[in-house]
């Protein structure tokens, strides 16, 4: 039996990266009953792993902090509940983190940590990825190993009753889908409602997208307010169909035609869009103009979910060296490729990829002087992948070097380098992934971290 007639949920950050204040705004406006923050991408938790490796205190999302202090009071005052997947590759640290913040600003807060997702310890070097059919092992040294967990590992971390639930990989439509399950009963052998649910988390994951952020194009597609773009929320009934919106009086809009865009992002097959919770089907979707800023999102369905879950697979896939400098003035640009041919020239024979690029327009002396189609400036870009990080640095040092030993007048020089992580996909079974909810509470009669077995859930392999 539902609790609610519907249930309202916001979109609160589409990647790690994302402004903090629409997210504000949403949690002190926009009276939700949950909020989802989706910050983490296969990249993401594979640089996160590295910084786990570097630190085991660390591997969470670098913004938490940032974004705890920010919202937690609003949370607390409000009575919304948050899921997140700031854990990136360590949840666990991320919860303690979240627990502290808490403490610092003064409030009661009770945290459940999804486990689980981690398999690096399951891989199996000759498993055939997803991109090309090779061995895992072929690619590099497996730094990281994923599964994209559903929303049956989400379930009994929202039975505990915590506020804040903190998850590493999750499928993103399935932090949105756990709320629906839990707060309408829906069962897990449900397919069509599960994938009605999955189209609403879909079009909500990538928050500032769906409201005009990634829709804008000038002279094309005119989007209001791009400055300080809303986030959206969703209003869902326990049919799960919903009626997308956002605050009033923020910037972007949601329209049909942003709405589309959203639900064909990242979709190979519209008919077949694979989750860890269903096999959902968009081509029977139905969008309706509710009005400025509403649109009402209809009719999805789907199919059972499959016996495998994704794993995304990081490795250790060498440095990249990068350096920069500027030529200005007349003949800039015969300067720059001048420059560019020393840099191919010096290094090309140890670092067979390098790659010379020309940017810029007026930086420098922020003007053309007049000559808009004869380049006043330029920048020269030389990037190279190496195996060591010694062979990467020596793109920078080269670039440096062009101060006195390439063309005139060339300045600002800068140099990077920086360890490059690649990333294959592969499929593991559901069986061999295990996961747990872990509970953690800024009350003292409660144990900061007590380890509780998940509860049975219908159709949980």
């Amino acid at each position: 039996m539902a609790r609610h007639k519907t249930i309202r949920i916001g979109c609160g950050a589409g990647f790690q990266g994302d402004r903090i204040d629409p997210a504000v705004i949403l949690a002190a406006q926009g009276r939700l009953d949950w909020m989802v923050l989706e910050c983490l991408a296969e990249r993401t938790v594979a640089m996160a792993q590295l910084r786990r490796l570097a630190d085991p205190d660390l591997g969470y999302d670098p913004l938490l902090r940032a974004r705890m202090q920010a919202l937690l009071p609003l949370l607390k005052r409000n009575r919304f509940r948050l899921i997140s997947n700031l854990g990136a590759a360590n949840p666990l640290a991320a919860g303690r983190q979240v627990i502290a913040i808490a403490a610092e600003l003064g409030l009661k807060l009770k945290v459940a940590v999804v486990t689980g997702d981690d398999v690096l310890d399951r891989l199996e070097p000759g498993t055939a990825t997803l991109e090309t059919g090779q061995p895992v092992c072929e690619f590099g040294t497996p730094i990281s190993a994923n599964a994209y967990l559903g929303a049956d590992a989400i379930l009994p971390a929202i039975a505990t009753g915590a506020e804040v639930i903190i998850t590493g990989r999750v499928a993103d439509p399935s932090m949105f889908l756990a709320p629906m399950i839990r707060e309408f009963g829906w069962p897990l052998e449900a397919p069509t409602l599960l994938g009605r649910g999955t189209v609403i988390g879909h079009l909500l994951e990538c928050a500032g997208q769906l409201t005009g952020g990634y829709f804008a194009d000038p002279g094309r597609k005119a989007v209001r307010d791009l400055a300080h773009l809303g986030f959206p929320f969703c209003d869902v009934g326990a049919d799960g169909n919903g009626t997308l919106g956002k605050v009033a009086g923020t910037g972007g809009m949601i329209t049909l035609a942003t709405v589309k865009e959203q639900l064909l992002y990242e979709v190979i097959d519209p008919g077949a869009y694979v989750t860890p919770d269903v096999v959902a089907d968009f081509s029977g979707v139905d969008l309706i103009d509710m009005g400025e800023d509403r649109v009402r999102v209809e009719n999805g369905t789907g199919s059972a979910r499959t016996g495998t879950l994704k794993v995304s697979v990081g490795y250790r896939a060498g440095y990249i060296g990068e350096g920069e400098i500027s030529y200005a003035g007349p003949n800039a640009r015969a300067r720059a490729v001048l420059a560019g041919a020393i840099m191919h020239e010096r290094l090309h024979h140890d670092l067979p990829d390098v790659r010379i690029d020309l940017i810029g327009v007026d930086s420098t002396h922020r003007t053309d002087f007049g000559h808009p189609h004869d380049p006043y400036e330029v920048r020269l870009r030389v990037a190279a992948s190496g195996s060591t990080r010694e062979l990467a640095e020596r793109v920078g040092l080269e670039v440096e070097a062009l101060y006195t030993n390439g063309p005139a007048g060339g300045g600002g020089a800068r140099k990077f380098i920086s360890e490059r992580v690649g990333i294959v996909s592969t499929l593991m079974p559901r069986d061999q992934v295990t996961t747990g909810v872990v509970r953690m509470s800024t009350d003292r009669q409660l144990p900061q971290a007590a380890a509780i077995s998940p509860p049975p859930t219908p159709g949980r392999t």
